[in-house]
């Protein structure tokens, strides 16, 4: 079963997609330094505009969740490190 967007809540879609990525993180599904699904695979997944999926990665990137490294991938930061540096 597909995850689903809650249209109706007060949290915009992006943040719903950024909060399961989140879940996934904290309970170890997604592991640090290993990558986070791709745009492609969210927008499948979630059945999402590429700006949504692109929307909630910019967002875990702010939060501190994830790191991109340009034409690799986006990838699971180690939180422990501290301060966080940017984009490697």
């Amino acid at each position: 079963m597909s995850p689903t967007i809650d249209y109706d809540a007060p949290t915009p879609p992006y943040q719903q997609i950024a909060a399961e990525i989140i879940r996934d993180i904290e309970s170890g599904t997604l592991s640090i330094d290993r990558p986070i699904p791709s745009e492609s695979t969210l927008i499948q997944r979630w059945g999402v505009a590429r700006d949504t999926a692109r929307r909630a990665v910019r967002h875990l990137r702010e939060l501190g969740y994830v790191y991109t490294v340009p034409q690799r991938g986006t990838y699971v930061r180690d939180r422990s490190e501290g301060e966080h540096q940017g984009d490697e």
